[in-house]
């Protein structure tokens, strides 16, 4: 289910899908590249397992193909749409199902843990974000510079994690998810940021066997969510492919 949607630019059609328990804000420091050349929708969806949220895109977006990129959870929609023929390209940063048991547990325990703190340290996280140290004890989890984070929307995404709903379906979901190719003849990237601590980048090994054709690339100092770490190279990979 979508909660809300962003729509900007001109363009052929890109859809951006955030990762488990974040919003469409996350893609903020891309889009205005990206909406120098894309029609861009990007929602933010209530958690659920991958094809679920792919049929909640599909509906979104309407006839396809379209171009599509992802982060985490919404990288393994990214590539599940590319698996249905419904993108005309994929772009998938971090995305989940390449992982072992030990691996996967661990983003779960990760990103529960996030939540946990943010729910717990709620009072606090204004005064704590305006602070270099306050910045990297908070976000040092996700990104690979936190302390380039913008404080408000810091917050703003840690106070929406707090209460995201879905969460714990789609993080039992997790579970059972695995790369389920094959993909169609399309253009495919896959980028893992050198710094990523949910999805620890060895997993991009994984991806490059299953995914041979592919593009993989890394991300130097980025996080699992590399869009404030680097901004234009991540807007790059995904107007190039």
């Amino acid at each position: 289910m979508a909660l809300c949607t962003h729509r900007g630019g001109r363009g052929e059609p890109l859809v951006l899908l955030h990762g488990i328990g974040s919003r469409w804000q996350v893609w903020a420091p891309v889009l205005p590249m990206l909406e120098e050349r894309f029609a861009v929708l990007a929602p933010t969806l209530a958690g659920a397992s991958v094809p679920d949220l792919a049929d909640e895109v599909q509906r979104l977006a309407g006839d396809g193909p379209f171009h599509v990129a992802g982060s985490s959870m919404g990288g393994g929609v990214a590539l599940e749409l590319g698996r249905r023929g419904a993108a005309r390209s994929v772009t998938a940063f971090s995305p989940i199902g390449f992982w072992g048991p030990v691996s996967r547990r661990w983003c779960q325990a990760s990103v529960t843990a996030a939540k946990i703190c943010a729910r717990g340290f709620a009072p606090a996280l204004p005064a704590l974000s305006r602070t270099t140290a306050g910045r990297v004890a908070l976000f040092g989890l996700f990104f690979g510079h936190p302390g380039r984070v913008d404080p408000r929307a810091g917050v703003a995404d840690a106070r929406h994690l707090a209460t995201a709903p879905g969460f714990a379906a789609a993080r039992a979901a997790f579970a059972h998810h695995r790369f389920a190719g094959p993909l169609p003849d399309i253009p495919v990237t896959i980028a893992w940021g050198t710094r990523d601590l949910i999805l620890p980048a060895f997993q991009a090994r994984r991806a490059q066997a299953l995914l041979p054709s592919a593009r993989h690339v890394r991300l130097p100092g980025c996080g699992h969510l590399p869009f404030a770490d680097d901004p234009r190279a991540c807007a790059d990979l995904i107007a190039a492919a």
